[in-house]
């Protein structure tokens, strides 16, 4: 099936051209970096962690997020998923290529990586969290391609492939609850030490990836006729609106116990994101925005009337992804680390470099997922599935 990825009308190859010219901006940033250090970069003594850890954490959940496909359909036999179920696994491994080029941009070195393996330490949540993403990666490979492959075939998947689907569905939710546990485990930063970290992971990304997916969903059907279906569309709203509500909430209990509590260490990053701390306001702005897009979506997506308006959802879609970003893919970092262990505040902003790499790697990830669906779609056109 490798060979549908070379063949595409002339808007695919401009659309890899584009993307390739971006990758290789990255990549020449990256080159610098490489040669001078992370000193390039915003990051700090006491700002260790960040615009590439962020950008880690958040797509984590995306990755995570296919399972609100999978799980429906194999286990509920919701057959309405069945035209984006093969979207939603490629679109995993997409993010979770991306999550990896993050940690290793991230560490400077490339060759550190190896000291998980070589240096094994399975009391590090580091450790896990190599394991649990390298393996969700390989699951959601062999899973797409193999029952890509019978669709093609117009056979029913091998049923060894059943056991790896329900091995994904917990890997899937282990992938974040791993994640939140690096930062959780981190007892020295009050904003990040709550038992419903994992729990706040979770809903975030049940709700950012679908609505990711799901965009990405109604640009196909614009651009490539690819119609995912009225009522697949209809639902995987439904659970995105769901997710959001209970995200939001989660944060409001991170702000009731900081606040009654009457606790600083807990009060001081949420003050310092949402109103600035001794004259250091920069993030304000943004999480301000964060808070009324969050807003605004859910009341675009609460009533039926508007969600199931293919005319609103979108923007709907759009605003949460924005705000699940802001808060998830930089706040959590600059408020977890603000103020520092010295109760000072070291202000963070990403640099050139950081961002031009960051973007590479967004590129790459975009390059990853439109060969991928490309592949899928073509084949499933062949068999009259599209």
């Amino acid at each position: 099936m490798l060979e549908k990825a070379i063949k595409g009308p002339v808007s695919y190859y401009v659309w890899l051209a584009f993307l390739g010219s971006i990758v290789s901006v990255g990549a020449v940033s990256y080159i610098i970096q490489l040669w001078l250090g992370l000193g390039v970069t915003g990051m700090s003594r006491d700002v260790s962690w960040g615009f590439y850890i962020a950008q880690f954490t958040y797509l984590v959940g995306v990755a995570a997020s296919a399972v609100m496909l999978v799980l429906p359909y194999y286990f509920h036999h919701y057959k309405p998923f069945k035209k984006m179920i093969i979207l939603g696994e490629f679109m995993a491994i997409g993010a979770v290529s991306m999550c990896l080029l993050f940690i290793i941009v991230d560490l400077g070195q490339p060759q550190r990586a190896m000291n998980v393996i070589f240096n094994a330490t399975p009391n590090s949540i580091l450790f896990w969290d190599m394991i649990v993403l390298n393996g969700y990666l390989f699951l959601n490979l062999v899973v797409g391609w193999v029952t890509l492959e019978a669709e093609r075939n117009e056979v029913d998947p091998p049923k060894w492939v059943k056991f790896f689907v329900i091995v994904s569905i917990f890997w899937a939710f282990s992938i974040h609850t791993v994640t939140a546990f690096l930062y959780a485990g981190v007892p020295g930063r009050h904003y990040w030490l709550t038992a419903i970290m994992a729990a706040r992971f979770l809903s975030s990304a049940f709700c950012s990836g679908p609505a990711i997916l799901l965009l990405l969903g109604l640009v196909l059907k614009k651009i490539a006729n690819f119609d995912p279906g009225k009522e697949a569309i209809n639902s995987l709203t439904k659970i995105i609106v769901y997710a959001m509500c209970i995200n939001v909430f989660f944060y409001l209990l991170e702000m009731f116990t900081a606040f009654y509590s009457n606790i600083p260490g807990h009060m001081h990053s949420i003050v310092y994101l949402f109103h600035g701390l001794e004259g250091h306001s920069q993030w304000v702005p943004f999480m301000w925005a964060a808070v009324i897009m969050a807003f605004l979506c859910l009341v675009l997506l609460l009533p039926p009337s508007l969600r199931e308006n293919e005319a609103v959802l979108p923007w709907a879609l759009i605003m949460l992804v924005l705000a699940t970003w802001i808060d998830k893919g930089i706040g959590l970092l600059v408020g977890g680390f603000t103020p520092n262990m010295f109760e000072d505040v070291t202000e963070y902003v990403p640099t050139v470099p950081e961002l031009l790499i960051a973007l590479g790697i967004y590129a790459a990830g975009a390059m990853i997922v439109t060969v991928l669906w490309r592949i899928a779609i073509t084949v499933k056109r062949e068999v009259g599935h599209a």
